[in-house]
């Protein structure tokens, strides 16, 4: 304080200063003290309190002008008010006209006097508030301007050094800094490093172990780090480092890629004295550096421009360590900039030095027999070409490019569009307006969400500040406002919704912004596919953009699981707090307060009681009034408008902007990821061309199936065809008698309030799957209707096991009847000679008729049918309607459309046809199995050896089940008697044909229990007759009256529910199954219980299931239980089932034992499970049961892969559904040769005798563990591989009804 001098007067000031309240609440705090107290300042005479309190008064006034002009000089934001000392001693005599001491006060009393004390103090009053004023707008122009800076001041960026001899050597050279440069303590810092790290590698790296196996804590920091680099919060990951490294506990976390990581941050800011704290660090944690250390120094000495002497100690020592002075430039991933700096650095030290080339790309060929023919060059070979130009194809790439580059696409809803009503424009008038207070509100809150967790980034922690700036806050506002609108009315759980945020924010947090250099080498790689194009020489597409020297895209580690959750739960809090709606939008005569639109809530699902966020009802009113006509996608999540990028490694390929991953696994692991970047490049050609050639099938919608299903969309649906009835159609509560309020009344007995309760829950149920069912639907034709007329491409990645899936998981080949129905290929192919023949017989295949009939029969079936195709096709919805009596009736009638436009065309042999023809595997996992084993008598029943006629495995398995019920019927067994006649190929089909892949006896059981409860004539009761299904819905239940189909078949039920509106659940693909009947009474039915004759009879069957396949294919079941065993036995070992599928992909197990993990705070404390946390122990159960179905699956995609591989060699459109291949019609019988041929070759290689030598070398040739018991039984086990049969493969070559 220059203006004021405190001295003993002070007493007045302290007497401003005290509050009201009880005496000596001051001295209790010991806010003043002295012999100014308050006690002695109360035996002062009246006048004399008033001369004091005018002093001080004064003195006060100008205590406050000096602190704001203290203020405006320094900048300082906030204003502490300090405690006065206890004696303050005058510094200087009072200045004239300035504030009198006590004692001249009291000889000049009288005049004092004579001004009255009620004027000061009203004086003093207004140049109080005058001051306050003066001293808030000043504090508000400054907060501001110092809040973005003033948090990085607190940061420490001084190490904390552990070992006392560096901590000592630190301060000694920050002391010396002028005569002895940073420059210097670097060098000699690097030229100890290696030897501190050879005296600790005994006790440091045992408790830190591999960085390659980075799991929950380490993981989590080096995200961290990273979003601190990306966002420019450099100083913070800094303290963050600085925190963590000096407590020993915490510096175990930390890793040589998190210390790398933040000394490149400084390297690019040429911060070289931060960058040497780090090295400080580095050589405290007995870590020695490696390329990417020496870079970042090398880098910045280049943007300083140092001497040469020091860079040559550098470069010295990285020589000694044994690192190569191109692996800085090679096997270090740098920008142009960074190069270019990190060469003037060396250049300084060597003149001559000149940097290698970027590497060729490696002239590595797969070596795999299987994948010989492939990579053989050969120049006749003629690889397929698209039939748009160069132009055509680089506009379109344009539009792809900005749709990836907005992040999000909007398109049309193709919901009924309502009437512009007043109350429709008054209801959108009303939402406009709301969010727009919502924006405002969101900002403001995640202003304040992102000063709450910087603070807690100051103190050390590990907050979510980075991660809430990776985003732009209009990006995080447009992305809450879009989750809001996609909120279904009963609510999401608390859970899902923040993993579907946090997961929204890291995928658009990786869009890389290389598009001037992309776009120029685009264009280059569709001179490989465009028709008016030529290339040098032929090759796949792989090769071709390895060629244009394409740099790998850095590979950056996914987030662990719980910073996702974390992060979705702070932005769904956000959105919580923010969004909000006057209260007569609920009650129009209610006061105009402010009430909440999302609700959190409680409620119990699956014997588990979960929060949920719930919209208020009258919020989803105003939405279904206001029925606005919009979807918000990811770009990721529909089909790309251009050919997708070749895949070239395990996380390159497929979206121009958006990293993806080769092989998708659950959020947060990383083994499956390790796998393969460990897997040399040349092991994985045969699976990156596979998904590459798959994504390069251009596709179009059919506009005519689309159109027809719209029609029915927007009237009320038609559950028998698939088509979801809207919600206005579901199940309403009981009424009457069965009425919810009667659990009320007293006289209701507890078993009529149990039965009340159990069918009201299960028309809620209902409800909830057709609400799902018709948002999926929704966003099928939405999109099917935004790319009508378009050319679009479906980008593949597979699963852990192989399995190939659309990255687009709302509109692919892989859904529905209906789903597959809407899509056929964008290049068409003249029929040929043997087209036409090929097309009538996938339509009857599509009937499921004549499935025991020969490919001839099947043709003159159609042949006879012709009529009726021709009348389907000309008059779907008015004719006779036979294509809805098919077993898939939208591919029938999309199929009866082609055959009608090839029989009419004058030649048929010249219609382009753009159909895709299906050929199907007979239970194509048994196949597999009956291959492994040789086994004769398995191999005849699923079509491997040739016949006349297609054997059905299914109807011999019900046919010998049917000989077993006899048996047990005539010994009087009573569910073997009722089960006379039901007994049918249909009810067994999905057990036999899901047992090899696993399903266990209570699985087939359910599965034998649905289709039992399809059929009507059953009884379902003991005793009991088919009940009548009528009585179980209320009037207002679904109403299939108006639907166009005719009453047949038996009703169904809608498997699970289908994700809610914008769920991301659908990032795996699913087969939402057609619901063929009223939805009603499936559903209506009784739960089964120990006197239900569906629940003995379901039990009866699968046991008999089980002892037919027993009996019919007893090599598989040896087969299936060597591969059970040898898992346990791994598990037991403590490791996850690995293996390599004959194509080179290393396959692991994500089965560990659940990990629980707990989010705090805020609404709800979230708690998760994880399973893919390898710290854990394997999960046993999982090991073991899951490693014979996901090795057989191993095999069908190897089978697929290098079919697909080959037919794009012979120039063929190919694409699969796992075991079920698509081709034009033209080209059937050339695929059907592929087919077979590399079915006979795979399986020619010793695939259990090479998986035994994998798994014994993998787990049985460690000595530490060779004389464990486990280890033993395992290696045993191994070795006894399951002996073969004498069916010889090269029948299959043979076999017309393999695929077929």
């Amino acid at each position: 304080m220059s203006a004021v001098r405190w001295g003993r007067g002070a007493a007045g000031f302290g007497r401003a200063l005290w509050p009201a309240g009880p005496p000596g609440l001051l001295a209790e705090e010991g806010a003043l003290g002295g012999s100014w107290s308050r006690k002695r300042s109360s035996t002062a005479s009246p006048c004399e309190q008033d001369r004091r309190k005018d002093w001080g008064h004064a003195e006060l006034l100008e205590v406050l002008k000096a602190r704001v002009r203290q203020l405006q000089a320094e900048g300082v934001a906030e204003v502490p008010v300090k405690r006065v000392a206890k004696r303050v001693t005058v510094a200087r005599a009072p200045e004239a006209g300035g504030a009198q001491p006590p004692r001249q006060a009291q000889a000049g009393a009288q005049g004092a006097a004579a001004t009255p004390s009620s004027r000061w103090a009203q004086k003093l009053d207004s140049d109080q508030q005058l001051t306050e004023k003066r001293k808030q707008r000043l504090e508000g122009k400054l907060r501001k301007r110092v809040e973005k800076g003033a948090w990085q001041k607190q940061l420490r960026l001084e190490p904390r050094l552990l070992s006392r001899k560096l901590a000592g050597q630190l301060q000694h050279w920050e002391q010396g800094a002028p005569r002895s440069p940073w420059e210097e303590q670097l060098a000699q810092l690097l030229q100890e490093a290696p030897h501190r790290l050879s005296s600790e590698a005994a006790a440091a790296p045992a408790d830190r172990g591999p960085e390659s196996r980075l799991e929950g804590q380490q993981q989590r920091l080096l995200s961290f780090f990273e979003c601190c680099l990306l966002t420019g919060h450099l100083p913070l990951a800094h303290h963050v480092l600085v925190t963590h490294h000096s407590k020993s506990q915490q510096q175990r976390l930390l890793t040589l890629s998190m210390y790398n990581m933040v000394m490149l941050g400084w390297a690019r800011q040429g911060s070289f004295k931060e960058l040497t704290y780090v090295f400080f660090m580095l050589k405290d944690a007995g870590l020695a550096p490696d390329l990417q250390s020496y870079a970042a120094a090398l880098q910045c000495m280049g943007r300083l421009d140092q001497d040469a002497g020091t860079i040559r100690r550098c470069l010295k020592q990285m020589a000694q360590d044994g690192l190569q002075l191109q692996g800085l430039f090679t096997a270090v991933p740098l920008s142009a900039e960074e190069r270019a700096e990190l060469l003037r650095a060396v250049r300084k030290a060597k003149p001559t030095f000149t940097p290698p080339r970027p590497p060729v790309p490696s002239p590595q060929v797969n070596t795999s027999p299987l994948l010989r023919e492939i990579y053989a060059k050969d120049p006749a070979v003629s690889y397929p070409r698209l039939h748009l130009s160069l132009k055509e194809l680089q506009g379109l790439f344009q539009q792809q490019l900005r749709v990836e580059m907005a992040t999000t696409i909007t398109v049309e809803s193709v919901e009924k569009v309502p009437l512009l009503t007043k109350e429709v424009l008054h209801a959108r008038k009303t939402l406009a307006g709301l969010r727009t207070r919502w924006r405002t509100a969101l900002y403001r809150e995640l202003q304040e969400t992102k000063e709450s967790e910087a603070h807690a980034a100051r103190e050390g922690r590990l907050s979510l500040f980075p991660y809430l700036c990776l985003l732009s806050e209009k990006e995080v506002v447009r992305m809450l406002l879009q989750t809001l609108q996609a909120l279904p009315a009963q609510g999401e759980s608390l859970l899902f919704l923040a993993h579907e945020l946090g997961l929204r924010v890291f995928k658009r947090k990786q869009l890389r912004n290389e598009v001037q250099e992309l776009e120029q080498r685009y264009s280059k790689y569709l001179h490989l596919l465009a028709s008016d194009t030529q290339v040098a020489e032929p090759c796949l597409p792989r090769q071709h953009w390895e060629a244009l020297g394409v740099p790998e895209a850095p590979h950056e580690q996914p987030w662990p699981m719980s910073v996702v959750v974390q992060l979705g739960k702070q932005l769904a809090e956000v959105l919580v707090r923010a969004a909000q709606m006057p209260s007569s939008l609920a009650a129009p005569r209610s006061p105009g307060t402010l009430i909440p639109v999302l609700y959190h809530v409680y409620s119990f699902r699956s014997f588990r009681q979960i929060g949920i966020l719930k919209p208020h009802p009258a919020f989803t009113q105003l939405l279904e009034t206001a029925a606005e006509r919009t979807l918000t996608f990811e770009s990721t999540d529909v089909p790309m408008l251009c050919p997708p990028l070749p895949w070239t490694s395990p996380h390159s390929g497929a979206f121009l902007l958006s990293p993806t991953r080769m092989m998708r696994s659950v959020e947060g692991s990383q083994q499956h990821q390790l796998l393969l970047e460990r897997c040399p490049p040349a092991e994985l050609h045969g699976a990156l061309d596979a998904l590459t050639q798959l994504g390069n099938c251009a596709w179009r919608v059919n506009g005519r199936v689309l159109d027809l299903v719209l029609e029915l969309f927007t009237d009320k649906g038609c559950p028998r065809l698939g088509v979801p009835a809207p919600p206005s159609e579901a199940p309403r509560p009981p009424e009457g008698r069965q009425a919810p309020k009667r659990c009320l009344l007293p006289e209701v007995s507890p078993a009529e309030k149990a039965e009340m309760r159990r069918e009201l829950a299960r028309r809620l149920k209902v409800a909830r799957e057709m609400q799902s069912l018709r948002a999926d639907a929704l966003y099928r034709l939405s999109l099917a209707q935004h790319l009508r007329h378009r050319v679009f491409w479906l980008p593949h990645n597979m699963d852990f096991r192989g399995r190939t899936y659309p990255c687009s998981p709302h509109f692919n080949h892989l859904g529905s009847d209906l789903a597959r129905a809407l899509l056929e290929f964008a290049q068409g192919r003249p029929l040929g000679p043997h087209g036409l023949n090929w097309l009538k017989i996938h339509l009857v295949n599509l009937t499921g008729l004549k499935k025991r009939e020969s490919l001839q029969a099947r043709r003159d079936y159609a042949d006879e049918l012709m009529e009726d195709i021709l009348d389907s096709a000309d008059r779907p919805m008015t004719g006779r309607k036979w294509w809805m009596e098919a077993d898939e009736p939208w591919q029938a009638l999309a199929c009866c459309m082609e055959v009608a436009r090839a029989v009419r065309a004058p030649d048929p042999t010249a219609y382009v046809s753009h159909f895709p023809v299906h050929q199907d595997g007979s239970c194509n996992g048994l196949q597999h199995y009956a291959a492994l084993g040789r086994d004769s008598v398995g191999a005849a029943s699923v079509n491997l050896l040739p016949s006349d006629l297609p054997q059905d495995v299914y109807s011999e398995v019900a046919a010998q089940v049917e000989v077993f019920r006899r048996q047990d019927a005539e010994q009087g067994v009573q569910v073997a008697q009722v089960l006379e006649g039901f007994i049918s190929r249909k009810v067994v089909k999905q057990t036999v044909m899901t047992v090899v892949y696993g399903v266990t006896r209570y699985g087939g059981r359910l599965q034998i229990e649905k289709r039992l409860r399809e059929i009507h004539d059953f009884p379902q009761v003991r005793g009991a007759e088919t009940p009548d299904p009528a009585g179980h819905w209320a009037a207002g239940g679904p109403d299939t009256g108006s639907c166009l189909c005719p009453p047949w078949g038996p009703p169904a039920g809608p498997m699970g529910a289908s994700p809610p509106p914008q769920s991301a659940r659908g990032h795996w693909p699913r087969a939402i199954r057609r619901c063929r009947g009223n939805l009603g009474p499936a559903h209506a039915l009784p739960s089964p219980s120990p006197q239900d004759f569906v629940w003995e009879a379901s039990h009866y069957l699968v046991r008999q299931v089980f002892n037919s396949l027993q009996e019919m294919f007893s090599g598989t079941r040896s087969i299936q239980r060597w591969l059970t065993e040898s898992a346990r036995l791994i598990s037991h070992t403590g490791s996850a089932v690995e293996w390599v599928t004959p194509l080179g992909i290393p396959i692991i197990q994500p089965y560990h034992r659940d990990s629980k993990v707990m989010i705090k705070g805020g609404l709800q404390s979230l708690t998760f499970s994880s399973s893919v946390d390898t710290s854990q122990k394997p999960n046993t159960l999982k090991q073991k049961n899951g490693f014979p179905p996901n090795f057989i699956h191993s095999l069908d995609s190897s089978h697929m892969m290098l079919t697909a591989l080959h037919c794009y060699r012979k120039g063929l459109t190919f694409v699969s559904v796992h075991d079920c291949f698509w081709t034009h019609a033209a080209d059937v019988a050339v695929m059907n040769q592929v087919c077979r041929e590399q079915f006979v070759r795979l399986h020619s290689q010793p695939i259990l005798h090479n998986l035994s030598r994998f798994l014994i070398e993998r787990f049985c040739s460690d000595p530490r563990t060779s004389k464990s018991i486990w280890v033993s039984r395992l290696m045993d086990t191994l070795l006894s591989v399951p002996k073969t049969g004498t069916f010889n493969l090269e029948q299959v070559k043979h076999s017309t009804y393999f695929f077929s």
